[in-house]
C-alpha cells in the first residue's frame, strides 16, 4: 500500500460531504493493511469515472471511481463551467431523477452547484421517467438538463445523464469539453453550494408532457387493447397510467409486486426486461388475466418491452428489433412522413420498410444521442428496447409514448381480426425473414473485453456458421457515413455481425442478424428454423474467434 494512495484517499475523505461514504472510506483506509481492503481502495482510486454513452454511470460508493456526492458535485461544477464558457452562464438547467439510492441527493447537489455558479436551476417535483426530463428541457427553454438515473443497471449503480438545450444527450466534443472542466475542479471547497435558490416544480411540466402524448395517436383510432403492465420497480407506473387514461384505453392490469418504486429491485436479478427471469411475474399475471399484450418499462421508463402469446399459447418477449419493425409498420400505415433512423446494431429490416414506403432512412452510431440528431427524424429505434415515436416532443427514447403506440397497434390489429404475430409474418414475406440475436458477456475484469477486441482485430474471422465473411470493417477508423467508434462490423453472405464494448455496463456485446428469403407463407417455419440455426452457429464461432 503506497503512501501516495493513502494520502489521496485522505484528501478525498476530507472533502466528502456525505457521512455515509465518509464512514465507508475511513474504514477502508483504517483496514488498508489487509490485502483485500488495500485492493479495494486501490480500485476506487485507480482513475475517475468517465463520460460514456450516457454520461456517468457506476457503482455507488466512496472514491473517484464510484458514484457518490463528491463525484456528482464535481460533474455539476464541470457542466456549469462548460455552460458559462459557451456564454450560457445565466441559463436554466432542469434536473430530473429516478427512485434509486442517492438519486434525490444527487439531484439536489446538482441544483445547488448550478445556483452557486450563477445559473438558474429547477428540479422536477419527484422521481419521474427520464423522457419527462428530456421533454422539459425544450418545454422550459433550458440550456441543459441532467437526469440522475442508472436506467436498468443493477441496484448498486447510479448514473448522471447530461442533455444540452436541444433536448438531446451530449455527443463529442461536448463530452470531452465537460470532462476537461470536471478535471479542472481543484477542490470541492471551491464549489459554492448554497442551501436554496433553485425551484422545485409542480406538476405543470408533467401535465404538458402528458398532453403531448396525445400527439402520438391517430384521432379516432381504436383503443381497445387490454394490457398487463410492469414498471419493473421503477418510476413509470403513474405516468403510464395517466397517459393510458387520457387516451381512453382500458386501465392496464398492474404486476402488483413490481408496481411501486423500490431501489432494491427485490423481484429481479437485473431490472431490465431483456434479462432472463425479469418478466416472470408479468407472465404469471398475464396467464391469470389473459390480456392482448404485456408491456414493460425499465426503471426510468425510457425503454419499452412487449410480450405476446405465441401460437402455442405461451407468452414470449418480442425482441427489440421485432418491436422496432412493428412500430415502423404501424407508423407507415398511419401515413407518416420524414426519416426513419436506427443505430448500426439494430435490424436492417427498418431500412427495407422505409424504402418500400418511400421514406428516408439513416443508420447512426449506438445511442439515442446520435439517433435524435438525425435531420427530419420521424421515428428512431434501437434494438435494446429504445423507441422514439415523437421526436418533436422528446428527442430521446420514450417508453411511455412507445407503449401508447404499441397499444394502438394491438387495438387496430384486434379490430381487423389479426395479431402482432400475423403482422410479423407479413413483414417477413414482404422483406425476408430478419432474425436477430445477441452474444453478450458481462465481465468483472475489463481486460477480457479489450483482449477479445484485440484478438478479433489481429485474427479476424473469415467465416462464421459456414457463411463467408465478405467484408470486415474496423469502426475505430470511421466510415463514410459514421464517425469513429470502438467496434467491428462483419458482413457475411446473408448475415451481419457487430462487436462492441457496452458504453454503460461492463459487457462485450455482439449483435447478430441473418436474413432468410421467404417465398410464401408455407416457407415461414422453415425460414425461422434456418435463421435460428445460423444464429446459433454464428454465436458459437464468434465466441471461439473472440476467445470468450
Amino acid at each position: 500500500m503506497t503512501q501516495d494512495l493513502i494520502a489521496r484517499a485522505r484528501a478525498w475523505l476530507a472533502e466528502d460531504p456525505d457521512s455515509e461514504t465518509r464512514d465507508e472510506l475511513a474504514k477502508l483506509i483504517e483496514s488498508s493493511a489487509d490485502a483485500e481492503h488495500a485492493a479495494e481502495l486501490a480500485a476506487r482510486f485507480s482513475g475517475t469515472l468517465q463520460f460514456g454513452t450516457a454520461g456517468l454511470r457506476g457503482e455507488l460508493g466512496a472514491g473517484p471511481m464510484r458514484m457518490n456526492r463528491s463525484v456528482v458535485i464535481r460533474a455539476a461544477a464541470g457542466l456549469a463551467a462548460y455552460l458559462k464558457a459557451k456564454g450560457q452562464g445565466d441559463g436554466l438547467v432542469v434536473i430530473g431523477y429516478d427512485a434509486r439510492y442517492k438519486s434525490a441527493d444527487f439531484a439536489r447537489d446538482t441544483a445547488a452547484v448550478m445556483v452557486g455558479a450563477g445559473l438558474r436551476a429547477t428540479v422536477l417535483p419527484r422521481p419521474l421517467p427520464t423522457p419527462v426530463l428530456a421533454y422539459a428541457i425544450r418545454h422550459l427553454g433550458a440550456v441543459a438538463g441532467v437526469e440522475v438515473t442508472a436506467s436498468h443497471n443493477p441496484p448498486r449503480d447510479n448514473g448522471y445523464k447530461v442533455y444540452l438545450g436541444d433536448g438531446s444527450q451530449i455527443v463529442p466534443p461536448a463530452d470531452a469539453e465537460i470532462a476537461a472542466e470536471i478535471a479542472a475542479v481543484a477542490s470541492l471547497h471551491d464549489v459554492p453550494r448554497p442551501e436554496s435558490g433553485w425551484e422545485v416544480l409542480g406538476d405543470e411540466v408533467l401535465d404538458a408532457y402528458l398532453a403531448r402524448t396525445d400527439a402520438v395517436l391517430t384521432a379516432g383510432s381504436p383503443r381497445t387493447a387490454n394490457v398487463v403492465y410492469t414498471a419493473m420497480h421503477g418510476v413509470g407506473k403513474d405516468v403510464l397510467l395517466a397517459a393510458f387514461a387520457r387516451a381512453g384505453f382500458p386501465e392496464p392490469v398492474l404486476v402488483a409486486e413490481q408496481a411501486e418504486p423500490d431501489p432494491a429491485f427485490p423481484t429481479v436479478a437485473f431490472p431490465n426486461p431483456e434479462e432472463p427471469g425479469a418478466m416472470n411475474l408479468a407472465f404469471a399475471t398475464a396467464r391469470r388475466v389473459d390480456p392482448d399484450v404485456v408491456l414493460a418499462n425499465d426503471p426510468d421508463a425510457d425503454r419499452c418491452a412487449a410480450a405476446v402469446k405465441d401460437r402455442d399459447g405461451q407468452w414470449r418477449m418480442l425482441r427489440g428489433d421485432e418491436v422496432g419493425a412493428l412500430l415502423a409498420a404501424h407508423l407507415v400505415a398511419k401515413g407518416v412522413t420524414g426519416v426513419f433512423a436506427e443505430s448500426i446494431v439494430s435490424s436492417s429490416l427498418l431500412g427495407r420498410i422505409a424504402e418500400a414506403a418511400g421514406l428516408g432512412y439513416e443508420e447512426t452510431l449506438t445511442g439515442f444521442k446520435w439517433i435524435a440528431r438525425v435531420e427530419d427524424l420521424r421515428y428512431g429505434y434501437e434494438e435494446a428496447l429504445g423507441y422514439c415515436v415523437d421526436p418533436e416532443g422528446v428527442r430521446d427514447k420514450d417508453g411511455i409514448t412507445a407503449a401508447l403506440v404499441l397499444a394502438e397497434l394491438v387495438s387496430v390489429l384486434k379490430e381487423q381480426g389479426r395479431t402482432v404475430l400475423d403482422l410479423l409474418d407479413e413483414l417477413a414475406l414482404a422483406h425476408g425473414l430478419h432474425a436477430t440475436d445477441q452474444l453478450s458477456v458481462r465481465v468483472e475484469d475489463l481486460t477480457v473485453i479489450s483482449n477479445a477486441m484485440a484478438r478479433l482485430r489481429e485474427q479476424p474471422p473469415t467465416a462464421l456458421a459456414g457463411l463467408a465473411v465478405t467484408k470486415a470493417e474496423d469502426l475505430t477508423e470511421g466510415t463514410e457515413e459514421l464517425p469513429p467508434t470502438d467496434g467491428l462490423r462483419y458482413y457475411l453472405e446473408g448475415a451481419r455481425v457487430i462487436v462492441r464494448p457496452s458504453g454503460t455496463e461492463p459487457k462485450l456485446k455482439c449483435y447478430l442478424e441473418v436474413v432468410v428469403p421467404v417465398g410464401s407463407a408455407d416457407e415461414l417455419d422453415a425460414a425461422r428454423a434456418r435463421g435460428a440455426e445460423l444464429l446459433a452457429g454464428i454465436k458459437k464461432d464468434l465466441a471461439a474467434a473472440a476467445g470468450i
